[in-house]
């Protein structure tokens, strides 16, 4: 919910969180100075499925 610059997403969650992203291949390295992290395609994949299944499921 919080994309923008093609698949990158702000780092507000907790770091054992994105490291566990990080080891599924959801996300690049999220160790850096920069304040978001890029998605893979996979993790984009499977970001849209979650928010589909989760919002629009009523549609």
């Amino acid at each position: 919910m919080t994309l923008h610059d093609n698949g990158r997403a702000w780092k507000q969650m907790d770091w054992e969180v994105m490291n566990r992203l990080h080891e599924k291949g959801l996300i690049c390295d999220p160790v850096g100075k920069t304040k978001s992290v890029q998605l893979t395609d996979e993790g984009l994949k499977q970001s849209e499925a979650l928010f589909k299944k989760l919002f629009l499921r009523n549609k």
